[in-house]
């Protein structure tokens, strides 16, 4: 008899066993489900409160969660003002494993039996704060019976929140990347095109332009400003990234409305540094080469507003010189003062090199600057313009070895032909 009651206790034993572990079980599928299904984080954390409240009998939930920042994603049995007045990280941050928070300092932690740390790459990314209702029941708590699986639970959803977080980040970086390309082919569409520039009796023209970020704050452009003038210019915005190429672009529009054949340079300079004061507040300025070219008299007028200076060969006497007659920088003075046109007159294959500090500045593995030396001795070589800019981007490329490029690349070569 005695034996038969052992059995019948084992057997009972062995049934509730079985009936929680299969309750342990529906609750993980539920939160598997929740998981799964459930595209808001809303809904998986009302799933998780009600498996905790109304499955495991848990009277009191906090749930902090880290996403850039500490906030509170779960109050549930108590008011917000407990939730208010635990300074996150402070308080818990020495809390690296299950704690029982009967002696905690922080008074209003005790109104909690247990504090679950969530832990990622040894960080903690998440607090769950449970305790009881009923402090007076009979039997074990629910906060202590079921503390693991409350704890394999809470790990469950943060990690299930932090995918979908990333997985949003991820998407929103794409976004990104994807407008930024259409941007970057956007600019491109303003950035004259090989076949674009000029190849005739009177002057030719090579480039080489590779932005620093998918978008840049370098522009060049040339322009026939009548059936014997040509116009070109050379210009760097200050900064890099988004801003810089927004700028870029709404300069381009302007110079291109500017730059006719009746305009004069100095006129193009002030309108510009005008609309770069308004449109800047003094907050970015461009260094501008800007010049003129009339095969009919074989001038070449400039103006370098606070540019690099353009290297001029002239091939007739071999000599080589740098355009400086200018001002000050597009943007950095509400009126620009003592401004200078420059004027020379060109040989019949001389050729001008006009650059922006992205080449030289330009730095190797012994933080030495590319400066300007490769290229003045590159122009004066007999090949065509063409073979110099594929030599220059090559020898660039072996001078930084490991190195980035700093900034913008910008090089333009033009070939004055008599």
């Amino acid at each position: 008899m005695e034996n038969d009651e052992k059995f019948a206790l084992g057997k009972k034993a062995s049934g509730k066993r079985l009936q929680f572990c299969t309750f342990k079980l529906e609750c993980l599928l539920e939160t598997a489900i929740a998981v799964n299904e459930c595209s808001n984080v809303d809904e998986i954390l009302k799933t998780f409160t009600n498996i905790l409240h109304n499955q495991l009998e848990i009277g009191k939930i906090l749930l902090f969660n880290y996403n850039e920042r500490w906030s509170t994603i779960i109050i549930s049995g108590v008011s917000k003002n407990v939730a208010d007045e635990i300074k996150l990280p402070d308080d818990l941050i020495y809390y690296k494993q299950i704690t029982h928070l009967t002696n905690a300092l922080n008074k209003h932690l005790t109104v909690f039996d247990v504090l679950i740390p969530v832990i990622s790459n040894n960080q903690p990314i998440a607090y769950l704060l449970i305790g009881d209702v009923d402090e007076e029941r009979e039997g074990i708590s629910p906060t202590i019976k079921h503390l693991h699986f409350i704890q394999t639970l809470a790990n469950i959803i943060i990690t299930a929140i932090e995918n979908r977080r990333l997985f949003n980040e991820n998407l929103f970086q794409e976004g990104i990347k994807k407008e930024l390309d259409y941007a970057r082919r956007m600019q491109m569409m303003l950035i004259p095109s090989y076949s674009e520039l000029p190849n005739n009796e009177h002057i030719k023209a090579a480039s080489y332009y590779l932005p620093h970020f998918e978008v840049g704050g370098d522009y060049y452009d040339m322009i026939q400003l009548s059936e014997y003038e040509y116009g070109f210019c050379v210009a760097d915005v200050s900064g890099k990234g988004i801003s810089a190429a927004l700028l870029m672009s709404n300069f381009q529009a302007n110079i291109r409305a500017l730059f006719t054949s009746n305009s004069s340079l100095d006129d193009i300079v002030q309108k510009s540094n005008q609309r770069v004061i308004k449109n800047t507040n003094g907050e970015k300025f461009i260094t501008l080469f800007i010049g003129k070219y009339d095969f009919r008299t074989k001038i070449l007028s400039y103006i370098n507003a606070g540019h690099n200076y353009p290297i001029l060969y002239n091939k007739s006497d071999g000599t080589v010189k740098h355009l400086q007659k200018g001002c000050t920088g597009i943007g950095m003075l509400d009126i620009i003062p003592n401004l200078t046109i420059g004027e020379t007159t060109v040989t019949d294959g001389s050729r001008l090199v006009l650059y922006t500090d992205g080449i030289s500045e330009l730095e190797n593995e012994q933080e030495d600057y590319y400066g300007t030396d490769k290229m003045e001795s590159e122009v004066v070589q007999t090949h065509s313009i063409d073979i110099v800019v594929d030599n220059l981007v090559e020898d660039m490329i072996k001078y930084k070895g490991t190195c980035p490029y700093p900034d913008d690349i910008t090089l333009l070569i033009l070939e004055f032909r008599t």
